[in-house]
């Protein structure tokens, strides 16, 4: 099983529903979804700057945010199906579909900070350790520039700051598309190979896994 996250900033993308296509035609069973905030995750940053609201009520709200995005994703295709925990999870993928992880009553539960250190990239590599999962494919707006190891993509922020106590518990492989590289995706499921850059826990140079057909554009 792939750990897919899909970037809150897809929501302002033209190939978020496209990315849906690809996971429910070629990912049933073989991937579970984790949204992004996105501007609704915006939105609660908004709301603690302005009113002061407490780290763990921002943190709760947070989740929500990832849920309302996983909401839209289930709504545009029914292979996709909302799961709140590990075993409904593996459920709907024992039944041949896409299970989209809402994320707020797990994670609340869990020895997990209340920060925005802790985001969605975070999370979906946290759940990959709980299931036991093979990968984590982050999916994100913008295309992975000079090569570069999960260190600098933590200390140049494309990456959150929790990102590897989050991998601890995971021994799969990380990679990185960018949003409108939903061919390689579909292509990967195909053939059983991870596409994407890949992200080496330590400083080094970053594999591509697959070679890209033309730009894809932003």
């Amino acid at each position: 099983m792939w750990v897919v996250k899909l970037g809150g900033s897809l929501l302002t993308s033209p190939w978020l529903r496209l990315w849906v296509d690809v996971l429910a035609d070629h990912g049933a069973g073989r991937v579970v979804v984790v949204p992004g905030g996105g501007p609704f995750a915006d939105a609660v940053r908004m709301t603690q700057q302005r009113w002061g609201i407490d780290d763990a009520a921002a943190h709760h709200l947070a989740l929500v945010a990832m849920e309302q995005h996983a909401r839209i994703l289930c709504s545009w295709r029914r292979e996709l199906v909302p799961q709140h925990n590990i075993e409904g999870i593996a459920a709907v993928a024992r039944q041949g579909r896409v299970p989209v992880w809402f994320a707020a009553s797990e994670v609340l539960d869990a020895n997990i900070p209340a920060s925005w250190d802790v985001t969605s990239d975070s999370l979906a590599a946290w759940l990959a350790g709980r299931l036991g999962a093979e990968a984590v494919v982050l999916v994100k707006t913008p295309r992975l520039g000079a090569p570069a190891a999960m260190p600098e993509l933590i200390r140049e922020g494309k990456l959150d700051q929790w990102f590897a106590k989050a991998l601890a518990g995971f021994n799969g492989r990380v990679s990185w598309l960018a949003h409108g590289e939903s061919s390689a995706m579909a292509a990967g499921l195909r053939s059983g190979s991870l596409p994407g850059v890949e992200i080496r826990p330590q400083s080094g140079s970053l594999k591509k896994m697959r070679t890209r057909e033309g730009p894809a554009p932003e």
